[in-house]
């Protein structure tokens, strides 16, 4: 009997075709890192992200890092598949996967060797130029819908955090918050981020 043949690298996914699933993400050869929201393919941005976005991610995953030694809760920086499954787990069910540029997830039984399964408690996006539309509309929505249970938005140039929280299934905002600011997450008890120390680092 004859072997079946290995489904084939796709090299480049249609960015019209809005109903592609994770088995369809599994098996493309591509270089560049892509998110899948709902269905739809979007790129990153070609060429990497600028210096400052990189420093800030650190300096706040390592800052996650020390606050959570010895905790059940685990963080992550991207690229880290986080898969949002609507009704089933499997791979040709599931059309949402990010890259969020910093996760926390607290329920252990959600990580699995490709990633996370399931909604984090916390995600961190920090904004560059070119991904504010995504971040600020089509995450936005899959996160809250999701059920994340916190969603920081930062702006690395303008120095600024955004704090959504989900009650009731619905995100709420913080005010604007920036230098001088102490940042209180709820999703990760304990953890509080003086802005204006830490943004003064960022040069």
């Amino acid at each position: 009997m004859e072997k079946e043949k290995a489904k084939p690298y796709v090299k480049q996914p249609d960015l019209s075709y809005g109903r592609y699933t994770y088995a369809d993400y599994l098996s493309w050869d591509i270089e560049e890192m892509v998110e899948l929201i709902k269905g739809k393919v979007f790129k990153k941005a070609a060429a990497a992200p600028n210096r400052i976005h990189q420093r800030l991610t650190g300096d706040l995953y390592t800052e996650l890092n020390l606050f959570l030694k010895g905790k059940k809760c685990q963080a992550y920086i991207a690229p880290f598949d986080v898969r949002l499954p609507v009704k089933s787990k499997k791979d040709d069910k599931i059309h949402t996967v990010v890259q969020p540029d910093i996760c926390v997830i607290c329920d252990i039984e959600k990580l699995d060797d490709r990633g996370c399964i399931g909604a984090p408690d916390l995600v961190v996006e920090v904004l560059s130029p070119g991904n504010k539309q995504l971040e600020l509309q089509h995450k936005y929505e899959v996160y809250e819908e999701s059920g994340v249970k916190e969603y920081w938005l930062m702006d690395a140039a303008g120095q600024t955090l955004l704090i959504y929280t989900l009650i009731q299934g619905k995100y709420h905002s913080s005010r604007l918050m920036t230098s001088g600011d102490r940042a209180r997450s709820s999703a990760v008890t304990g953890f509080e981020l003086d802005l204006e120390a830490f943004f003064a680092e960022i040069k």
